[in-house]
């Protein structure tokens, strides 16, 4: 037995000696990229798209206007600092004859974090040249940046259609150089697109609440600008309203809607506009998304002892 022990321990270090071991790999490299950013769902017949353009860093302890210390308690509880990677959403509506798009995003204006709107719209299978249709909510650089590639039209086959209010407004020159020297940059990119589109033939503005499509509908919404608009999609007894800028910072302003922000045109008017729009919302339970909520930004709202709570859509495969 100890020669055959010393045998065996014999091998083993033999084993040892003569080993080698495999090559070390290389560590992988971080990628740094989200997938790309789309979402499908159904309302009723309608296929409803979430498209991201990407996010931008929001100052919103700085924007937002009330009690401050609340809103920062508010911003903490949710994990989140003064300022707020914020989302910038658009929404694809295939109604079966027309392809709408609402909304843009901000193409270029918001910083290196947006501009992915086309890329994203290409990743859910369609092409920008098929869409028959843009409605916008309001005509801020972060709804309407997306609507040119420099100087050109980046839907060359879409009509535009925009409250006329926001027209008359954002677009004019004279009401630019009237504003104060800080507040005209807001105005370029509006000035750009109605240039561009009502050259073209292509802008075509509303006025009002007013059926745009079969199940699409503009509902006036004033007070974040001159002409914010919300939509409404409705198909089968589902309904899913697109709020654009209605709210902003959901971690503060579902708890406490009297919050309002800097860049409404009138904060009285935008904060009665948000009030309704959440309590119609609770009431009826129908679906609501938002431009600024994180990405999809699909949800409901439900009444709190404090508030509402946003609950959002549960993920589905279509199949």
């Amino acid at each position: 037995m100890p020669k055959l022990l010393h045998a065996v321990l014999a091998s083993a270090l033999l084993a040892a000696a003569t080993f080698v071991p495999p090559a070390v790999l290389a560590e992988a490299p971080l990628q740094k990229v989200q997938a790309p950013g789309w979402y499908r769902f159904m309302v009723g017949d309608v296929e409803v798209t979430a498209l991201s353009d990407g996010t931008f860093k929001l100052p919103v302890a700085q924007l937002l206007k009330g009690d401050k210390i609340q809103i920062g308690d508010a911003l903490r509880r949710n994990f989140l600092g003064e300022q707020v990677e914020t989302s910038d959403n658009a929404y694809l509506v295939n109604t079966g004859s027309k392809l709408v798009l609402i909304d843009t995003g901000a193409g270029v204006t918001m910083g290196p974090g947006t501009g992915g709107l086309q890329a994203n719209l290409r990743a859910a299978g369609y092409k920008p040249e098929q869409v028959d249709e843009i409605y916008i909510t309001h005509m801020h650089g972060d709804h309407i940046g997306g609507l040119l590639d420099g100087a050109n039209r980046a839907y060359p086959n879409a009509t535009l259609r925009i409250d006329k209010r926001d027209v008359d407004y954002w677009g004019s020159e004279a009401t630019m150089n009237a504003a104060p020297a800080e507040f005209r940059d807001f105005f370029k990119p509006a000035i750009a697109v109605v240039k561009a589109y009502g050259e073209a033939g292509k802008l075509k503005p509303f006025e009002g609440s007013t059926a745009l499509v079969p199940g699409v509908r503009a509902i006036a919404n004033y007070g974040h600008t001159p002409g914010h608009t919300i939509y409404s999609i409705e198909s089968k007894n589902e309904k899913l309203v697109l709020w654009g800028d209605l709210m902003h910072v959901a971690a503060v302003q579902f708890e406490d809607p009297s919050v309002t922000i800097q860049f409404d045109s009138d904060n009285a008017a935008a904060l009665k506009q948000r009030q309704d729009a959440f309590a119609d919302a609770a009431k009826n339970g129908y679906l609501v998304g938002a431009a600024h909520l994180a990405f999809p930004g699909v949800g409901r709202l439900r009444a709190a002892e404090k508030g509402y709570v946003f609950v959002p859509l549960n993920y589905s495969s279509l199949k």
